[in-house]
């Protein structure tokens, strides 16, 4: 694993790692724009693993250890202050993301429109 992925890997790590299974949400619901960011960001995130792992199926994708990393960032700031989440809110946001893109060709799904999404922010 090179020394740029560890960091956006440790923290997605560490923030999915702060909540229980089955949290409760209290904060407002979050926006269609929030969620899909989110959804994108936990992609992202599982790019960038399988990628430092070397996985073929990822090498079609840039590398996201980066900018991936960096809109991860963004995307849980904006889900956190403009619905009101807390770490452990965001946390099962994250799980529930990264859960739902693991489930049969998910992730190959949401990856056009959310490379999409990584060039519109100028990342």
């Amino acid at each position: 694993m090179s020394n740029r992925a560890t960091p956006f890997l440790l923290a997605a790590v560490l923030v999915c790692a702060g909540a229980a299974p089955g949290t409760a949400l209290a904060s407002a619901p979050l926006t269609p724009a929030q969620q899909f960011k989110l959804r994108c960001a936990a992609a992202f995130s599982l790019t960038a693993a399988g990628q430092a792992r070397g996985d073929p199926a990822m090498a079609a994708y840039p590398s996201l250890a980066e900018r991936g990393r960096e809109y991860f960032v963004r995307a849980s700031a904006e889900a956190m202050d403009g619905a009101g989440l807390t770490r452990e809110e965001l946390a099962a946001h994250l799980q529930a993301e990264a859960a739902a893109l693991g489930e049969t060709d998910e992730l190959a799904r949401a990856m056009p429109l959310c490379l999409a999404s990584l060039e519109a922010s100028g990342l």
